[in-house]
């Protein structure tokens, strides 16, 4: 038995007549008889019962037309299935994002716009660092990933900057490089790099993220000092939490101002032109998986539109 039996049997059943329907089907009527005869021999039992001007369905052949009609209904809904995933419109992507990446507001509100776009993608998010970022998305185990500043870039990942962003130090309250009178409302306190000279620093741990901080090392060296690590932090939101304990100090993105006002102080570091946070966003040159490239050129759209024109691994997907 093939499709086409199956859609002859359903043609002949809705026209009650071997001549209309081998009109509809743009075919000869007695080839298309002749095709019934074979399906109803393979079944073993009659369709239709053969009138003066037409035909009408056996019980048996009426009980066949709801199974056959399931059967090319699921069909065509699965091929339209398949082309929604060939096109990225069906399925799934796997994202992972640093701590500090996922508290960008472009990161966040590109991954909400993706989601509000692309309602029949699911999205399985985990939070990471960049090192595993890396080695998961080089093993297959992550499509898509949002970091900052990798300290490799293997030739088989690509890395598309998304936003340069400043990074700012985080001193406790109340710690003596600050104004003595209190910080003014409004007043990011600016503190000189040679200042830092002796002050005890939480990074986070390596080799999680030892890319956010080389710049900042050199310039310290070029300063005539070299930074005390005295902790070392799985993430940047536990790095500001210890800072707000009195362990140390430590440098992190200006996005991320927003956590602990209460108990650490931002401030601007002199000579900070340097200390750059960039975010990115990492996918495989050879990802073979539509909804990932479909995620990518989200977002680089969200984050230019101008530059994701440009991008042509992505253009295929319209």
């Amino acid at each position: 038995m093939e499709l086409r039996h199956l859609r002859y049997f359903l043609t002949v059943a809705e026209e009650r007549q071997f001549t209309r329907a081998a009109a509809r089907l743009h075919i000869q009527q007695p080839p298309l008889s002749q095709q019934i005869q074979e399906l109803e021999r393979e079944l073993g039992f009659a369709l239709f019962t053969r009138l003066p001007r037409g035909v009408e369905l056996t019980s048996a052949g009426a009980a066949f037309v709801v199974d056959a009609r399931a059967v090319l209904d699921a069909l065509d809904q699965g091929v339209v299935n398949a082309r929604r995933v060939a096109n990225g419109q069906l399925g799934s992507v796997r994202i992972a994002l640093t701590s500090s990446a996922a508290f960008h507001p472009l990161a966040t509100a590109a991954i909400r716009r993706f989601r509000a776009t692309h309602p029949d993608i699911a999205i399985d998010l985990n939070e990471i660092n960049a090192a595993d970022i890396i080695e998961r998305m080089m093993n297959g185990r992550v499509d898509a990933g949002i970091l900052r500043k990798p300290i490799e870039m293997p030739a088989e990942l690509r890395f598309d900057l998304l936003h340069e962003e400043r990074m700012v130090l985080v001193l406790p309250v109340g710690h003596a490089l600050l104004p003595a009178n209190g910080v003014r409302p409004g007043k990011q306190p600016r503190v000189p790099l040679k200042a830092l000279a002796g002050e005890s620093f939480i990074f986070v741990r390596r080799p999680g993220a030892p890319g956010m901080y080389a710049d900042f090392i050199r310039a310290c060296e070029a300063a005539g000092f070299k930074p005390e690590v005295v902790s070392e932090v799985p993430r940047m939101l536990s790095a500001i939490n210890l800072v707000a304990a009195g362990g140390g100090i430590t440098l992190v993105p200006a996005s991320m101002q927003r956590y602990q006002q209460e108990t650490v102080v931002y401030c601007a570091v002199g000579g900070d032109e340097a200390f750059s946070a960039p975010l990115h966003l990492v996918t495989r040159r050879d990802a073979a998986n539509p909804a990932a490239l479909r995620f990518a050129q989200a977002v680089l759209a969200f984050a230019s539109p101008k530059s994701a024109e440009a991008i042509e691994p992505f253009q295929h997907l319209t």
